[in-house]
């Protein structure tokens, strides 16, 4: 049963370890980040995205050591052994789990970056397929970014045309409007996760955003959506 659903940015830089003297400046990301989590029951559906479909089940250990520190993480309270390489939005979601809700179990849902909308939309109703004949309380977690190319500093390069089109999106997840979230250029990269989570839900669904903004010219959105 579907009960809660957070979004949260796929962003290393809220790890304080990898944040390298910038965790100031993402204080009002990393509190909202905690707060919506905290929001989902004990069992959660990952959604995010990587090279190619997967499922990694709850226990998965997972390390940033790829991203400069050995910071270990896990999908579930009773994960143990050696860390496994893992997509970024599952890392993402075991940093996000094993900070903020560390009696949470997670199950990493991870698509292709490159689906079509209606691929990503399928995957969404199968996914929901599954939730559905659970009948104890399931949170989804969806990790996913926007554009990257928002500043003349960021990862992607200057775009300016896409400072609009990130706006758009973070009006469209502000409002729950799974319409909108089906005609996402490619320019922003979770565009897929999104995609998903719009077939996920369908329509008529309460939304509430935490958090927006590009600190480093990368478009984050934090909020939740209560089916």
């Amino acid at each position: 049963m579907l009960s809660a659903i957070a979004l949260v940015p796929s962003a290393p830089v809220m790890v304080p370890e990898l944040a390298c003297g910038a965790a100031p400046e993402l204080t009002d990301l990393t509190s909202a980040v905690s707060a919506v989590a905290a929001e989902l029951p004990d069992r959660w559906f990952v959604v995010g995205t990587g090279p190619a479909d997967d499922v990694i089940g709850p226990a998965t250990v997972g390390t940033f050591a790829g991203y400069g520190v050995d910071v270990r993480v896990a999908l579930s309270p009773n994960a143990v052994g050696a860390p496994k390489a893992l997509p970024l939005s599952a890392l993402i979601a075991a940093w996000v789990r094993t900070t903020a809700a560390p009696r949470a179990s997670a199950e990493a849902w991870v698509y292709a970056a490159d689906h079509g909308r209606d691929a990503a939309l399928a995957r969404g109703r199968a996914l929901r397929a599954e939730v559905d004949a659970l009948s104890e309380p399931v949170g989804v977690l969806v990790v996913a970014d926007g554009a990257t190319t928002l500043t003349p500093s960021a990862p992607g390069g200057y775009d300016p045309d896409s400072i609009a089109v990130q706006a758009a999106l973070d009006d469209a997840l502000a409002a729950g409007d799974t319409e909108a979230l089906t005609r996402l250029p490619d320019g922003i990269v979770g565009r897929v996760a999104y995609q998903v989570l719009a077939g996920l839900v369908g329509s008529g669904t309460r939304a509430r955003e935490a958090y927006r903004g590009a600190p480093f010219g990368v478009g984050y959105f934090v909020g939740t959506w209560s089916p």
